[in-house]
């Protein structure tokens, strides 16, 4: 194939990446919009909202996530990836505007919890979607820009309520600050409809000719004809696998995987991150800024999240999972401990909402540069083949699950208990985490997959030995 040709190729590949992934900046922007909406919607001429409504209309999107990140997948699975890509840029667009102008409380916690599913199909559609577009050599890079779109969809909405909050002299601003999103979503229908569906889902549908044509548009011909191939070798081992997959949980060794997989689930969303994510400006207002200088200094937050994830993926390739995971804890910990004590010491000092704002910066350097990146590699590494599908659902539910409970949680915690004592209840979950990664994790790096499934069958089936021959002694 000539350069040129491999040029047109590749190019056409980065066209469809940058348009499937406007659903992650989709996924960041919806999370992050809520931190600088809330102090306008919270006012008394807007939505009136408590510390508990809040925390309601903050999470309810959490909650819709949950559940559109377990039912996308099986969507996709039947319907294609593209075309639900196309339902989710539809679903963006109306809830948004649903949210945008919502006339009370009620109606924003429906649109909320719409608005969820979109999020939690896109959170699991698009890199699916992805990774089955891409070649085997390009695909962590590919998979990895959805995540840095989530992160840069956060930071441009904390960029967006930032010049909003500062230009716009009008409580009613947050409503502008939510609509801002139809424009992604308009992009990314009209994008999508220019994207081919993707080969893998023909394949497994046993279309196999429409899966030859759309890879040789962006493969040469030699390649696109082997990958089918091996996609039909592996789509038939996996209707094998699936009829198989439910005798897999009576074993003791693969429930141990399963448990492990949730507690790594739930230990991203204890580590608090989400509260800073959603209420990032409420914390700030807390420590003593003024709306609008708390809508700034917000905007650090988002920089450092995107700088982090940069950081995370180096560190990848070059350090271990477990010592990575338990430095992130760690850092963490330090980082809540000092949260805590600082109101108490500072309280009524200037420097007060300083300090406060670059603590909530090294938190994040530590979440996204090392527990957040390897969270989701492990997950993806430590449940077998024929659990894997099983084993994700259930961990990522949990971890939406958790983060729904947090920040539910939080702004009430906030207003009853304050800042310091809000975030000693969090150094001690954070604790009870970092106990669980350093008994039940394992090192996974340049393991095979085989090689982890070995070590977790071999590590059962000692333990039950050691304890057969300790009810003998006694």
């Amino acid at each position: 194939m000539e350069k040129s040709e491999i040029d047109i190729k590749n190019n056409r590949m980065k066209k469809f990446t940058v348009i499937a992934t406007f659903g992650g900046l989709l996924f960041g922007f919806d999370t992050g919009v809520i931190n600088g909406a809330l102090p306008y919607m919270s006012m008394a001429n807007q939505l009136n909202l408590t510390p508990a409504t809040e925390g309601l209309v903050s999470s309810s999107l959490v909650f819709g996530a949950a559940f559109g990140a377990i039912t996308g997948g099986r969507l996709s699975d039947t319907f294609g990836r593209r075309k639900m890509i196309l339902i989710l840029a539809v679903i963006f667009f109306v809830a948004t505007l649903g949210c945008g102008l919502a006339p009370n409380v009620y109606y924003m916690v429906l649109f909320r919890v719409i608005l969820g599913l979109a999020v939690g199909g896109a959170s699991v559609i698009v890199p699916t979607f992805l990774s089955e577009m891409s070649s085997k050599e390009k695909r962590g890079r590919m998979v990895t820009q959805n995540e840095l779109m989530i992160v840069s969809g956060q930071l441009l909405a904390y960029i967006i309520n930032g010049i909003l909050g500062n230009l716009v002299d009008n409580s009613g601003i947050w409503r502008v600050m939510l609509l801002v999103a139809t424009i992604p979503a308009i992009i990314l229908w009209f994008g999508m409809l220019k994207v081919p569906e993707s080969p893998r889902w023909y394949a497994s549908k046993s279309k196999y000719w429409p899966a030859y044509n759309i890879l040789r548009t962006i493969r040469d011909e030699k390649t696109a004809a082997e990958e089918v191939k091996e996609i039909k070798t592996v789509v038939d081992k996996e209707k094998l696998i699936k009829e198989e997959s439910t005798k897999e949980f009576s074993k003791p060794w693969v429930r141990k995987i399963l448990f492990i997989g949730i507690g790594i689930g739930i230990i991203q969303q204890i580590t608090g991150v989400n509260s800073i994510m959603y209420y990032g400006t409420e914390i700030l207002r807390n420590a003593g800024f003024a709306t609008k200088a708390a809508l700034i200094g917000n905007i650090a937050n988002g920089v450092i999240s995107v700088l982090a994830t940069f950081v995370g993926i180096w560190l990848l390739g070059r350090v271990g999972r477990r010592p990575m995971l338990l430095t992130g804890q760690l850092g963490i910990i330090f980082t809540l401990i000092l949260l805590s004590i600082f109101p108490v010491i500072l309280e009524g000092t200037f420097i007060l909402p300083f300090v406060i704002l670059l603590l909530t910066v090294i938190f994040l350097g530590f979440m996204q540069g090392s527990i957040a990146p390897v969270t989701w590699l492990m997950l993806s590494e430590i449940f077998p083949l024929k659990i894997r599908g099983v084993g994700m659902g259930a961990s990522v539910f949990f971890c939406w699950m958790t983060n729904f409970l947090v920040s539910l949680i939080f702004p009430v915690l906030l207003g009853h208990i304050g800042l310091s004592s809000t975030f000693i209840l969090f150094v001690i979950l954070n604790i009870i985490a970092f106990t669980f990664v350093k008994k039940f994790l394992p090192e996974t790096k340049d393991k095979s997959l085989e090689e982890i499934e070995a070590y977790f069958k071999d590590r059962v089936e000692n333990d039950k030995k050691i304890k057969n021959k300790t009810v003998k002694e006694s």
